[in-house]
């Protein structure tokens, strides 16, 4: 069955952008990138969207800011990087968003708000007022405080449940690949694009790979665990290359751009 996309109606949307899309090949931010991902946002927000932008590369800034060659593997280590990094990523954003006179607001989470009912409603009684005052939420797991108990694990799946807790219409995923291959395109160079997606099966997921970059933690597997946890809400999903923010618009418009999870 062929799918409709339409996209009109939407309103509420969460961002989702990874460490590889934000980032060069050394851990250095992408600054002109994340500029273009900004004015986008502001764009859309001025013409009347609310937008929850879920940002990683907090542990990766802070890695190559501590003049590390690669991401801590300790426990420790990453509290700390990310406790340097998220400070600067949150500067950056800041004096981008503000150039677009648009207000911004910074949210740590723990996976413990989705399991503690008075924390849950708190964390959705926030995202509310943000996006009453027309802020725009910037999240990251809380990494500085994180222990395997309570992580998420990866943002992918962090940015589902906040289209969930916020009523999402539309959930995009910014990676650094084009969506959701047949086949591993880096090793494959017949590898076909799926356009869309109606129903998430055993043969759909088997077409995931592993992690999709050494600067992040996720890869398809967790986007297409997201995109479950969106369709349980509703929330239709996105994946798309992030290297030309521009291209949201254009996707918006209706273009079969990335992969796109009907509800």
């Amino acid at each position: 069955m062929k799918i409709m996309r339409n996209f009109e109606n939407i309103n509420r949307i969460v961002i989702k952008v990874g460490t590889s899309t934000l980032t060069y090949e050394n851990g250095s931010l992408n600054l002109r990138r994340i500029e273009q991902l900004a004015r986008v946002i502001s764009d859309l927000q001025n013409s009347g969207k609310h937008i929850v932008l879920v940002s990683s590369g907090a542990i990766g800034v802070g890695a190559q800011k501590m003049g590390l060659d690669h991401r801590p593997t300790t426990v420790k280590g990453k509290q700390a990087a990310a406790a340097i990094g998220q400070a600067q990523l949150m500067e950056i954003y800041d004096e981008f968003f503000r150039q677009y006179n648009q207000l911004i607001g910074q949210v740590l989470l723990t996976h413990m708000v989705l399991t503690d009912d008075k924390m849950h409603q708190n964390a959705i009684n926030t995202f509310q007022t943000l996006l009453e005052y027309n802020a725009i939420p910037i999240v990251n797991e809380n990494d500085t405080v994180v222990t395997d108990e309570i992580v998420f694990g990866d943002n992918d799946t962090l940015s589902a449940h906040i289209a969930r807790m916020v009523d999402a219409d539309l959930l995009i995923m910014l990676t650094d690949i084009d969506g959701l291959y047949d086949e591993d395109p880096n090793e494959n160079l017949d590898a076909k694009l799926i356009s869309e997606v109606n129903v998430i099966t055993d043969k759909i997921k088997q077409m995931a790979g592993g992690a999709g970059s050494n600067r992040g933690t996720g890869g398809m597997q967790t986007k297409l665990i997201a995109a479950e946890i969106a369709q349980g809400s509703s929330t239709k999903t996105v994946i798309m290359n992030g290297n030309n923010p521009t291209k949201i618009y254009d996707l918006l418009e209706g273009e079969k751009i990335g992969t796109y999870f009907d509800c």
